[in-house]
């Protein structure tokens, strides 16, 4: 366990995407003096010199990865060996500096699909590596794990308290609202505002609407990961989330009602469902003394307010990400 006192020296990895932007709103309303942050063109991640000089100098106490190279079903599936050897180099680059740099502590942030594909639902913690993933994104999902297994070698063989924690669905302020390469959430807030804004008569929604998804408001994540640095230090992923799932059916008739869109909701069934369920056991973080707190309806009343204020949309065509450097910067959780 860490004392978390409001100068401890804290570095957030990925700052500038809808993880980190929250971590830094949570940390700078604690009340903490000394946050670290680097763009990526000031820091590449996968550079092992830059990284180990820039620790050699910043001397963080704390560190939260949530830098990582993110996106879409479509994105995994096209690029994989980006996505595997960034994220892979991210991880091993920011754990092995913390430990060389004496870290007091290091939260490494995943995400829910390190699970296998037909793991039994609620996913479970124990379910990690008893399956094969899904194939479209498991070059992300086999980084991801092997940078658990890095926070749990380093612990075993040098005692260094990292830990790693996995959350479910996120949304919120700064989500991702292109229609190409969001989620659902993100997507359906989009189409819904834009048919009212535009009078359309009916808003399309890909599949039955039967699949159930978890979501949690990124702050919530924030939240936990406060809680999780000064309270949790054991192997292994934690899942975070809410605990409850809901059907798109019903998620979208909720953001139909938010937006105040009056046209028809129509289901495209010839488009692929997904996965059916996707819900996450967070029974080890209840019993820890941590829950969510965010309704969803009033996540996604302030998410709304915060996408009509300040989201533009970016270039729509698919295309190689960029750099690591630029996917740091745009860290997220994606969901797959």
């Amino acid at each position: 366990m860490i004392d978390l006192a409001p100068d401890t020296r804290i570095y957030v990895a990925g700052h500038r995407g809808l993880v980190g932007r929250a971590l830094m709103r949570k940390l700078e309303r604690e009340g903490f003096t000394d946050l670290s942050t680097r763009t990526s063109q000031d820091l590449d991640l996968r550079d092992q010199e830059q990284v180990g000089s820039f620790f050699e100098r910043e001397r963080p106490e704390v560190v939260i990865l949530a830098a990582a190279r993110v996106g879409g079903i479509l994105a995994n599936d096209t690029f994989p060996a980006q996505f595997i050897y960034d994220n892979l180099m991210i991880a091993a680059n920011v754990i092995h500096a913390s430990y060389e740099h004496g870290v007091r502590k290091l939260l490494n942030l995943g995400s829910s699909c390190i699970y296998p594909k037909f793991a039994s639902q609620p996913l479970r913690e124990n379910a990690l590596l008893t399956g094969p993933l899904e194939p479209t994104n498991r070059a992300y999902a086999v980084a991801k794990i092997a940078a658990i297994e890095l926070c749990d070698s380093y612990r075993r063989q040098y005692g260094c308290d990292f830990i790693s924690a996995m959350p479910t669905n996120l949304y919120g302020p700064h989500d991702n609202f292109n229609l190409e390469t969001s989620h659902v959430l993100a997507a359906l807030i989009r189409k819904f505002y834009e048919a009212r804004v535009d009078g359309r008569p009916e808003v399309v929604v890909w599949g039955s609407g039967t699949p159930r998804r978890e979501f949690l408001h990124v702050d919530d994540l924030a939240d936990a990961c406060l809680f999780l640095l000064a309270n949790f230090s054991e192997p292994g992923p934690i899942n975070v989330g809410s605990g409850k799932d809901i059907s798109i059916q019903e998620l979208a008739v909720l953001i139909k009602e938010v937006v105040g869109y009056q046209g028809r909701i129509v289901f495209d069934a010839s488009k692929p469902d997904g996965t059916p369920r996707k819900l996450m056991d967070i029974s080890r973080l209840s019993t820890a003394g941590w829950q969510a707190s965010t309704d969803l309806r009033e996540g996604l009343v302030s998410t709304l307010d915060w996408y009509r204020r300040a989201w533009k949309p970016p270039d729509t065509a698919l295309s190689p990400p960029a750099t690591a450097r630029q996917a740091a910067d745009r860290s997220d959780r994606a969901t797959h």
